[in-house]
């Protein structure tokens, strides 16, 4: 069961937002056609700064890197304490070519929004512009902390704007975030108490022989063939050492050695990602790479190093706020649902979750008629944000700082 948010009366932001939507959808398809990748957002981040100072807002600029946070100050600034929440959006593309053939695509070689952060950054762009003209109206008394991340995509950067004092510069009582969701249709949400999305481990694991004639193997251990019955191993890890009632993924993807048709390679690299869903099956996972790496080097005769990263942890929800999620959704007239199960995808807002409380929600955006190939997954070279959920997006930030003050004022959850 997910808990109710609060017996708190509902804040509603439900003054018109008509106006604010060419720009968004401007501004949008501009951040597209102009992507950046992990800590290079210095374009996107100088849109972001100067949008957040024209409302008024308090802006700090290079928190973690390229990040950027915009603070709201609601009610009277000389009351002693105030609640706070703090409303992330992530603003980085990916390193990949971009195949879709619109007018906006990318003009960047090898870099495209791939995952629908230009979305997410014009959508708490839009809320910032909309709190800060509705909330003397709603009579919200608080601080409201936008923060635009850097570097979601692998590097990290929500570690590094905690590290860069983030939540000592700019206090949370709770942070709240979105994802767009192609497999959801628009207008629909999901998300759960407890993980959302799996902790992501990357591996890397080096086989090395001598090298060697092909047709004299017996004079140098075999790479090629250790790394292969490694490789076999690996994938029996899940289904042998992990309890079947609970879930984690191994899947080695890349798989490298050799240049000639009758050497035998000196060296074989091998690479994986593995997702989970907590520390005692990753410690489990772990463990049983090693001692298998460890086990075909004994047998093989060849030397195995592993390096394993445990690079980003699960995305865990608190109950409270999930509750708080969807009650804003339903207000602002989304279908909310809490979602059957957390998916294997990863995400480094958990790092903010970690340290405070939290939600993450999935933002439908599944178009109705998508086209004769169908919607196009997170990551595909043809994928495109779908600007209908734009105004969906806004009201929801909107929607949960102004529920996450009341409660606050209230006295919590």
């Amino acid at each position: 069961m997910i808990p109710a948010s609060s017996t708190a009366t509902p804040v509603a932001t439900a003054a018109p937002l008509d106006d604010l939507l060419p720009d968004l959808i401007a501004l949008r398809r501009d951040l597209h056609a102009h992507p950046e990748l992990a800590f290079e957002e210095r374009r996107t981040a100088g849109i972001v700064a100067n949008a957040l100072r024209l409302l008024g807002l308090e802006v700090q600029t290079g928190v973690g890197g390229t990040g950027v946070v915009g603070t709201l100050r609601c009610g009277d600034p000389r009351a002693e304490t105030t609640p706070s929440v703090g409303l992330r959006a992530d603003m980085d593309a990916l390193p990949m070519v971009e195949l879709g053939q619109r007018a906006y695509a990318s003009r960047s070689p090898d870099k495209h929004h791939g995952c629908g952060h230009d979305g997410h950054t014009s959508m708490l762009l839009g809320a910032a512009r909309h709190l800060a003209r509705t909330q003397q109206a709603l009579g919200l008394r608080g601080t409201v902390h936008f923060i635009f991340q850097p570097a979601e995509e692998g590097k990290g950067g929500a570690a590094r704007m905690i590290e860069d004092g983030l939540f000592e510069r700019f206090p949370c009582d709770r942070v709240f975030a979105l994802h767009n969701w192609p497999d959801l249709p628009l207008g629909q949400v999901q998300t759960r108490p407890g993980p959302i999305m799996a902790a992501a481990d990357r591996f890397d694991i080096s086989v090395r022989g001598r090298g060697g004639h092909a047709a004299q193997p017996h004079h140098t251990p075999d790479a090629i063939l250790a790394a292969s019955q490694l490789v076999s191993q690996l994938n029996t890890i899940v289904a042998r050492r992990i309890d079947p009632g609970e879930s984690a993924v191994l899947s080695v993807t890349r798989i490298e050695g050799g240049h000639s048709h009758n050497v035998l390679p000196a060296e074989v690299q091998i690479t994986g990602t593995v997702r989970s869903f907590d520390a005692a099956s990753q410690d489990r996972i772990e463990a049983a790479l090693r001692a298998a790496a460890q086990g075909v080097a004994q047998a093989s005769g060849t030397e195995v190093e592993v390096t394993y990263l445990r690079y980003y942890p699960a995305t865990v929800n608190t109950a409270a706020e999930a509750a708080l999620t969807l009650d804003a959704a339903r207000a602002v007239g989304l279908q909310a649902e809490v979602a059957p199960r957390p998916a294997f995808t990863s995400e480094d807002f958990a790092f903010m979750l970690q340290r405070k409380p939290g939600a993450y929600l999935w933002l439908g955006q599944g178009r109705a008629d998508p086209g004769p190939d169908g919607e196009r997954a997170l990551h595909h070279p043809c994928y495109d944000f779908n600007d209908d959920a734009l105004p969906l997006g806004v009201r929801w930030f909107c929607e949960v700082a102004a529920r996450a003050l009341a409660i606050e004022e209230q006295g919590g959850c």
